[in-house]
């Protein structure tokens, strides 16, 4: 081949890659990009600004009478963002529906102290009606540091009655080197038309969060644990995690899963660390809970939706949702969005309701 021939033929060729790898980031982003979800989101407003308080991690439950609960997080403010993992309490509130005005009713768990496994903090709440009985899943930790962050499950006969604290977690890290031996946390929970009880978890490695290559420590996937009655025993899957972004590249990870069954598969709303970005919910479907869709758009960042002012030096999160949870009506169809962001009144953060139109 003639070598001016030759070159250009390299040229071309390098530029046809180029143009390759941009058309497929591209079509990685446009091609079924938004949601069914995300088309029909019409923003609504705050709810729970609490002077003095940041408050996280909003799940909402309809009630037989038709009012709506919450069960929420919340922290003294003076302990900055942080204290969601040093003393984080968990409330209820009511409102005479989604979009109606919520009003605090009690503290419903409080950190016991660090003789219990849920001493320092309880935090970011899951509400489920399940077996005509209300199941309060959530995270605690003993030590105000991530190691020893557990899901456990309190049960109540009614929204009104008594949730103990669970004697023990409900499901604990795998042994020393596993993907998930740092914690069990963040805990979403589907009742399967099979009659099995699936408890979805997030989790991390530990060798990998203490030594990490990349900004954010460790890479958060997804595992799945089965057990045959509400408050278990769960047994993990051996093919887990069951969602892993990590084998994208670039520490692409997910958090925050919300999942509930409709359409005869299992749905999920999250938030996504990666795939797209860090400033936007993602949305997948699956039909085992083993192998999922792509994910496509559910919720994009703050400033598409409401105007803020410049943000805060102190608010680091400050223009993302977080924490999507959805209101569930009768038929276990979803009808609002609940999710949690930086700023409001008080410079805190508190959670923010979205109509599914």
């Amino acid at each position: 081949m003639d070598r001016k021939i030759f070159l250009k033929y390299l040229a071309t060729g390098a530029c046809a890659l180029a143009v390759a790898d941009m058309a497929w980031a591209t079509e990685r982003i446009r091609k079924g990009k938004y949601s069914w979800l995300y088309k029909h989101l019409q923003p609504l407003h705050r709810i729970l600004e609490e002077d003095g308080y940041y408050v996280w991690g909003c799940s909402p439950i309809l009630a037989d009478d038709g009012k709506v609960h919450v069960f929420y997080s919340r922290w003294d403010a003076n302990k900055g963002m942080g204290g969601w993992l040093n003393g984080s309490e968990i409330c209820q509130a009511v409102a005479d529906n989604a979009e109606a005005e919520f009003k605090h009713l009690r503290v419903v768990l409080k950190p016991r102290g660090p003789d219990f496994w849920d001493g320092t903090t309880c935090h970011n709440p899951l509400i489920k009606k399940v077996d005509g009985k209300y199941a309060l899943f959530y995270m605690g930790n003993a030590n105000k540091k991530t190691n020893t962050k557990r899901i456990g499950l309190s049960v109540a006969d009614d929204l009104y009655g008594d949730f103990r604290h669970p004697s023990k977690p409900l499901l604990l890290p795998g042994p020393t080197g596993a993907w998930d031996d740092h914690c069990t946390t963040n805990p979403a929970f589907v009742k399967h038309p099979n009659g099995k009880y699936y408890l979805f978890y997030k989790s991390w490695n530990t060798e990998e969060y203490e030594h990490p290559k990349f900004a954010i420590k460790g890479n958060r996937k997804y595992g799945l644990a089965v057990a045959d009655a509400l408050e278990g025993p769960y047994i993990k899957l051996s093919v887990n995690p069951v969602i892993d972004f990590s084998v994208l590249g670039n520490n692409e990870q997910l958090e925050d899963a919300y999942i509930w069954w409709e359409h005869h598969r299992f749905n999920l709303v999250c938030r996504d660390m990666g795939y797209y970005g860090d400033r936007k919910g993602i949305i997948m479907h699956s039909k085992t809970g083993l192998e999922w869709s792509k994910p496509q758009f559910a919720f994009d960042e703050v400033s598409h939706y409401i105007s803020q002012p410049p943000k805060p030096k102190h608010l680091s999160k400050y223009g993302r949702f977080e924490r999507p949870q959805l209101l569930l009506n009768h038929d276990g169809k979803p009808t609002h969005l609940f999710l949690t962001t930086q700023g409001g009144k008080y410079q805190s953060s508190s959670p923010f309701v979205m109509r599914i139109r």
